[in-house]
């Protein structure tokens, strides 16, 4: 679950398209037929398109920022939203893609990291996502954020287009299961920083 790793091709099914999955703290730009795909918890995922162009990408991140050591080396990384967003642009305008014609979709930031006391991940990522894209003149053409469903999302490059199914919360849910290791990751590499983690206790 690590942006060093290469995200996942396969063949979707549903859709009849060559799929990319990105994983927490990847990016995918493309064009063309095809989607790009990620399951999102508390972490927000926005997709960039281009109309002009018709070159679109979509980011996974955990984190808005690295608030407790922001010049270390790992610092920069699709991990953290700020990062996540300046590569996927950057790498959208590598294919020709022209920043100020872009539009963004933006998903995700679900409360479902059951046990955590002081930061709502979901909502901060949430708040950063749209902030950014504020500051950056980037207009938000749809959005499906917080509430408590982790979400599918499917996104097609060619048209801009999202897919979005929200998904039911299990006893064992894997994507909770999942955000909670990546955290733990995460705040262990930055020496703790503004996330408190604990166990929910069990009745």
């Amino acid at each position: 679950m690590s942006e060093t790793s290469s995200p996942v091709r396969y063949f979707d099914r549903e859709f009849q398209v060559d799929a990319v999955k990105i994983l927490p703290g990847q990016y995918h730009a493309s064009s063309g037929p095809g989607t790009i795909t990620t399951v999102l918890g508390s972490c927000v995922s926005t997709c960039l398109w281009d109309p002009g162009s018709r070159i679109g990408g979509m980011n996974h991140f955990m984190l808005p920022g690295d608030t407790a050591s922001p010049s270390a080396a790992w610092a920069a990384s699709a991990r953290f939203g700020v990062y996540a967003m300046e590569v996927l642009i950057n790498d959208m305008g590598k294919l020709g893609a022209d920043r100020r014609r872009m539009v963004a979709k933006v998903f995700g930031g679900a409360r479902v990291l059951a046990g955590f006391d002081k930061l709502d991940v979901g909502a901060k990522n949430a708040e950063f996502v749209l902030e950014f894209l504020k500051v950056e003149g980037i207009p938000v053409a749809a959005q499906d954020l917080l509430d408590v469903h982790p979400r599918k999302v499917h996104f097609f490059p060619a048209t801009g287009k999202v897919h979005v199914k929200r998904l039911n919360v299990t006893p064992n849910d894997q994507v909770q299961l999942r955000e909670r290791e990546y955290l733990r990751e995460l705040t262990r590499k930055s020496g703790g920083g503004e996330v408190e983690i604990f166990e929910a206790r069990r009745r």
